[in-house]
């Protein structure tokens, strides 16, 4: 943009239907949508021992850092008791954490790398169990949209890894536990990639500029 970025603002005399203001420093666990209404949400104490059948991580929802995380909660771990579905949203994604070697650590935990893309977020390419009780990373959790009579909770991938290698929703300790050895690992997990930094991407950008130059 011409003169730099320009912060967005509302009009002075705009009008509202509601204004919500939410205090941050008042949120101390995770908030975790329930089954089936993404609107229905609760504290994680609330649901803490809930038994989970299956988990999937990936979605629009997800990027790169938080499959580095997972591979960051799984690591040694092997037969985990559920049924872990992980889709990073690009191929962009998949081809970095394969390089860095996550997908060696997931895959030995147990999970299932599926194909980028949405996967079991619309239903489409993949379905769980009929009947499944599921902690999904997806944006919506309704009746069947994920497979047959299933029942889905909705939350952060670190607390999806989580829940993967109890097969519960853990409790508020547990969770707490698990992020201090993600925020000590915090700068080489968080990393995003952008394209103009991926080698890949800027040749051929290059070769394009260096085309039409010419």
């Amino acid at each position: 943009m011409a003169g730099g970025p320009q912060l967005l603002k509302a009009d002075a005399d705009a009008e509202y239907a509601a204004v919500i203001e939410i205090d941050l420093a008042d949120i101390v666990e995770p908030i975790v949508a329930c089954p089936n209404d993404p609107d229905d949400v609760k504290t994680l104490a609330d649901v803490a021992g809930a038994k989970i059948d299956e988990v999937f991580i990936g979605s629009c929802m997800t990027n790169i850092g938080h499959f580095r995380a997972a591979s960051k909660l799984l690591e040694n771990k092997r037969d985990i008791p559920v049924k872990l579905w992980m889709a990073p949203p690009t191929k962009m994604d998949a081809k970095q954490l394969s390089e860095e070697g996550h997908y060696g650590v997931l895959g030995s935990a147990g999970a299932r790398m599926e194909m980028p893309g949405c996967s079991l977020c619309m239903g489409n390419q993949a379905q769980v169990k009929e009947g499944a009780t599921v902690f999904s990373t997806s944006t919506r959790n309704f009746p069947n949209r994920l497979g047959k009579n299933s029942n889905v909770y909705l939350g952060s991938a670190e607390l999806a890894a989580i829940c993967s290698k109890l097969g519960r929703i853990p409790t508020k300790a547990e969770y707490m536990a698990d992020m201090g050895v993600l925020t000590a690992a915090s700068d080489t997990v968080y990393q995003y990639l952008n394209f103009d930094k991926v080698q890949d991407y800027t040749v051929a950008a290059a070769s394009v500029k260096e085309n039409a130059a010419a």
